[in-house]
């Protein structure tokens, strides 16, 4: 049971979160390379823009902002799921080679399937499960040990290690594509965001909304989870089929992510520790604020990468990189 400080607190974290997240997005919508200027937005969204204004505005910077805010809030929550389930603060679906996984299924989808169709838009994200699940059945197996679950030190080695076979294997398919296919691939590796249409974001809404949900509803079971494995058993918890449900459900989240965003890590990774940070470990209270740092992280980074060298941009995944190692190495260190 909460106390009445608590809550008070979760909310006004909560409100700072969402406040700090719409300020990001109406920098994101003012700034590049075709800047708006604050009288000009307003102007263009109570619908009296200019053609170019209205061009700027709904066909290039709203598709790719919600883009990057619904795959932050994936990669966050995927993250958290991660970090509960194995009970090490260093998961995440980069880190542990989900990503890399489902980076290799968009390249081999991508070498016999052309990317013009406009079912490569839905398709492409069952690719990319059908490459994160795998990756993370090879990781739990070799990772678990019969009684006392995942053992935390030995995921991430066997993450790290395998990440690092997949990408090369995701590098030596990629220099048998086409000139295009292999830009647009190279560009995903980087984590260059490059949904860019309102038809990227309706492919990727649907597992946010579904999701995500769910997680949350799950919030007291990922609570029992984070104990001893006895314990959970203890309390009544079906511990094989709810960890297997929500490592799918973790593995769903950042396959959809970055099959339309790009191959970004380190989201997973921060989001989670902050929202920790700021008001406890609870599920309840930490999972809808790690949603919103994800978002804020990711369009914060795709944002600054545009203003600093636009029009092409520096990825958005390279951005948080910068950011995510540095504090990878100390949660290294502290842990």
């Amino acid at each position: 049971m909460m106390s009445l400080r608590q809550i008070k607190r979760i909310r006004a974290t909560t409100i700072a979160a969402i406040v700090l997240l719409v300020a990001v997005f109406i920098l994101s919508v003012a700034t590049g390379f075709a800047s708006l200027t604050p009288g000009e937005l307003f102007r263009t969204v109570i619908g009296q823009g200019t053609p170019r204004e209205n061009l700027i505005l709904f066909e290039f910077r709203l598709p790719r902002i919600f883009v990057a805010v619904l795959a932050g809030m994936g990669l966050a929550v995927s993250g958290a799921i991660l970090q509960s389930l194995t009970k090490n603060p260093l998961s995440d679906p980069g880190i542990l080679g989900i990503n890399a996984g489902a980076g290799l299924m968009v390249v081999v989808y991508i070498m016999f399937f052309t990317v013009e169709t406009s079912s490569f838009l839905y398709i492409l994200p069952l690719f990319a499960l059908a490459g994160g699940m795998a990756t993370a059945a090879v990781i739990y197996l070799m990772s678990y040990i019969k009684g006392e679950g995942v053992e935390p030190t030995r995921l991430v080695l066997v993450g790290v290690g395998l990440a690092a076979a997949l990408y090369g294997a995701t590098l030596t398919l990629s220099t048998r594509l086409e000139m295009e296919d292999y830009s647009f691939m190279a560009n995903w590796m980087a984590g260059r965001i490059w949904g860019d249409d309102w038809i990227f974001v309706l492919s990727l809404l649907p597992w946010i909304l579904l999701l995500t949900p769910i997680t949350l509803l799950k919030s007291n079971v990922l609570n029992t989870l984070n104990l001893h494995e006895n314990v959970s058993i203890g309390v009544g918890v079906n511990v094989g089929r709810e960890r297997i449900i929500l490592i799918m459900i973790a593995v769903a989240l950042a396959s959809a992510s970055v099959a339309v965003s790009g191959g970004i890590g380190f989201v997973g990774l921060m989001a989670p520790h902050i929202a920790r940070s700021l008001v406890g470990p609870r599920h309840q209270a930490f999972l809808p604020i790690a949603a919103l740092i994800g978002a804020i992280l990711l369009l914060a980074a795709d944002s600054i990468g545009r203003v600093i060298l636009d029009p092409s941009g520096i990825p958005a995944g390279i951005i948080v990189t910068i950011i995510g190692a540095p504090y990878f190495m100390y949660l290294l260190a502290k842990k």
